[in-house]
């Protein structure tokens, strides 16, 4: 199937991905193979001096990559044009995690005496692979509060060397909001490029390349799969040029591709997005305000409450709030313990995105190899609970936290 400007997400999820096969399957093939064959010599030098590497070797391809990637592009350009008036074209490549994928952007962006700039409370993995990776390459990695734009502009001049300023908005866990335009623009006015990780918003609420970012990144293992089934990473950018070749290079030379599987699951679980973030998000506007009227609970961060620090930016560039909660408890790490065993209905996982509830403690789990000094300054405190709003029950969710909070507080 050629690609079409569908309007919907629903009708981009279920029928974006290629469907062309020569056995006529309803659903993508799964391409479990190594390698593809060559009906001759000359086919085989054909293909390599082709484009499409999708039928070479998987490390470089496969369809069914293919077909996932295809849905992804289609979503986070939905309804947006070129310069020219033109549906805009971007490429996306999938990748065997988040993490991977994220390797792939900073080695086909940055190289030794280059400088990222980015801001606090990233999620811990993105964190250490600036600080422990990239460092040992000779890039050097600031981390400033973005949100002060005389701070960037000092910083940007004082380092004429940087190439990238990387986003993560909302926050994990935090849930701090970035305001993407107003950092492109002063990105592109310094001839410099700006990645934004979308994986907590997805394209359902955000679409970063409409606020003028240059790549778009997701650990696709979270809301696009949706059921916790197999991990992905996706890297997406408009410079298509770019995208087949320096970036496509460093992905297959760097080993980080999917596989067929994986990659299977991941089209699955896309075409109920939709119905899925609208429940998700339901659920966690209702939750975070129960949580937010507990009194065992100190604060309550979710971009959904006009409490939040960055409610404002949240709201103007999401369609709505992301559903992702963190909250501190007053009894901090006992309580958080205490809660975190107690709970019946919600899970406890470390990951995000799934189709249940789940919660963790970041201190102790994702954020345990930063520093505590640098976590707090950041705002992910010994009490803090991060809860991924799943799409259960209202009334089950909400009986469970109101259990387990009392449990928390004995």
């Amino acid at each position: 199937m050629g690609k079409k400007n569908f309007k919907g997400i629903s009708t981009i999820t279920l029928h974006t991905a290629n469907h062309e096969n020569d056995n006529f399957s309803h659903t993508t093939p799964i391409y479990a193979t190594s390698t593809f064959t060559f009906g001759s010599a000359e086919e085989g030098m054909e293909r390599f001096k082709g484009d499409d590497k999708t039928r070479l070797y998987t490390r470089w391809g496969n369809p069914t990559f293919t077909a996932a990637e295809q849905t992804i592009e289609a979503l986070e350009s939905r309804g947006l044009t070129d310069e020219h008036g033109a549906p805009l074209q971007v490429k996306a490549l999938l990748h065997a995690s988040g993490q991977a994928a994220m390797t792939t952007l900073f080695f086909s962006n940055l190289s030794a005496g280059d400088t990222l700039i980015s801001h606090y409370s990233l999620y811990g993995g993105s964190q250490e692979l600036m600080q422990k990776v990239l460092n040992e390459t000779g890039v050097k990695v600031i981390l400033i509060d973005i949100h002060d734009e005389a701070l960037l502009l000092e910083t940007l001049k004082a380092n004429p060397s940087t190439k990238l300023i990387h986003l993560e908005t909302p926050a994990n866990p935090t849930l701090q909001c970035v305001d993407i335009k107003a950092i492109c623009t002063i990105a592109h006015a310094h001839n410099v490029k700006v990645s934004v990780d979308n994986t907590v918003a997805t394209p359902y609420l955000q679409q970063p390349f409409a606020l003028g970012a240059d790549f778009i990144f997701h650990s696709a293992t979270k809301f696009l799969n949706g059921h916790g089934s197999a991990l992905h990473g996706v890297l997406l950018g408009k410079d298509l040029e770019f995208m087949h070749t320096k970036v496509w290079k460093w992905h297959v030379l760097l080993g980080g591709n999917s596989n067929a599987f994986d990659a299977y699951l991941l089209i699955q679980g896309m075409k109920t997005l939709e119905l899925r973030m609208e429940k998700h998000c339901s659920n966690a506007e209702k939750v975070a305000n129960y949580l937010n009227a507990h009194p065992a609970i100190a604060h309550v961060n979710y971009t959904g409450l006009a409490s939040h620090p960055h409610h404002a930016i949240a709201k103007k560039q999401m369609k709505q709030h992301a559903p992702l909660i963190s909250f501190e408890l007053k009894g901090g790490i006992d309580a958080g313990k205490k809660f975190i065993n107690a709970v019946e209905v919600c899970t406890r996982a470390v990951s995000l995105g799934t189709v249940d509830t789940l919660v963790s403690h970041p201190a102790s789990m994702t954020h345990m190899s930063i520093p505590k000094i640098e976590r707090e300054k950041y705002g992910i405190t010994d009490g803090l609970i991060r809860m991924s709003v799943g799409i259960e029950n209202i009334e089950d969710l909400e009986a469970d936290l109101a259990q387990a909070l009392a449990k928390a507080q004995l």
